[in-house]
């Protein structure tokens, strides 16, 4: 059986109305397993993962992403987390018997698919059009305020859809990724320098971990700051590795780590380092794990 996995974010996080409508058209058929979701308030922003036959998420996703853009107003939407659009991104993720290029196909007739409704779509990470596509980082610079200048510009015209700026929709990226750990250290300060500083140090961009990104961001519900991360190779930038580092940086201004968090699904993998470097077992492995053995070939 082939599995493939999307994780749709929308630019919504407060309104419950719109985040319950949007959930019940994607299950509506039960073609799709929905396996996490998230919503936060501050980053006024909601994730919904889940899983299934490549033609079934396709079609799910379809339904999602037409909701969504129904139902939001990107004129009138404000947040913490950097976004460009109403369906911010959309990343399938192959899991189980599908390659890549398969996968990119699907992403790129779910592209098509919303283009063709009028909302501008760029192609990320494996189904990049250019090298300078094929970060997410990269074309959502400047964000929802700065699209309509940047749409000008030859070199960010969309793959898909119109080649101006749509106020209500903003932009869609959608594409397909490694399965990345989305991972956020919060801080016991609200100093929002501080947070920057340490994303600083830890992000690739900025001479941290090859494969880390990493912004500040103040979350007003608890009055602290946090490092926001995106892990998109837990394989050789291990989760215990980045942490260690964040709890150094902070130790530097004096500052405390109050709580982390795993926002949405993470491949047992990438919890193997966890335990061989949290418990020093140095040879552990996930067969390991009883459930690990009970799970399909």
């Amino acid at each position: 059986m082939k599995i493939l996995l999307c994780e749709a974010n929308i630019s919504e996080g407060r309104n419950e109305e719109i985040i319950c409508s949007v959930k019940d058209v994607l299950l509506q058929n039960d073609d799709v397993k929905m396996i996490d979701f998230n919503s936060d308030k501050d980053h006024n922003r909601s994730v919904f993962t889940y899983i299934g036959e490549p033609e079934m998420v396709l079609e799910a996703t379809k339904r999602l992403v037409d909701k969504a853009l129904e139902l939001i107003d990107m004129t009138k939407h404000h947040g913490s987390h950097p976004r460009m659009g109403a369906v911010d991104v959309v990343p399938f993720v192959p899991v189980k018997g599908i390659e890549i290029q398969e996968a990119v196909e699907i992403s790129k007739r779910f592209g098509r698919y919303i283009g063709s409704k009028g909302v501008p779509v760029y192609y990320y990470e494996n189904a990049a059009t250019s090298s300078d596509r094929t970060s997410l980082v990269n074309i959502r610079r400047g964000e929802y305020e700065g699209l309509a200048e940047k749409m000008k510009k030859p070199e960010w015209i969309p793959d898909e859809g119109p080649v101006e700026f749509i106020p209500k929709s903003g932009a869609l990226v959608t594409g397909v990724r490694f399965p990345l750990v989305a991972f956020n250290v919060n801080l016991r300060t609200n100093d929002i320098e501080i947070a920057n500083r340490i994303a600083k140090a830890v992000r690739n961009i900025s001479g941290g971990f090859r494969y880390v990104r990493a912004i500040g961001l103040h979350i007003a519900e608890k009055d602290m700051v946090q490092v926001s991360m995106n892990l998109i190779n837990y394989t050789k930038t291990p989760i215990p590795r980045v942490m260690e580092t964040v709890r150094s940086e902070a130790a530097r201004y004096g500052v405390m780590i109050a709580s982390a968090e795993l926002v949405g699904p993470v491949p047992i993998e990438a919890l193997e380092e966890v335990v061989r470097h949290c418990l020093q077992v140095h040879d552990f492995s996930i067969k390991q794990i009883i459930e690990t053995n009970l799970l399909p070939e």
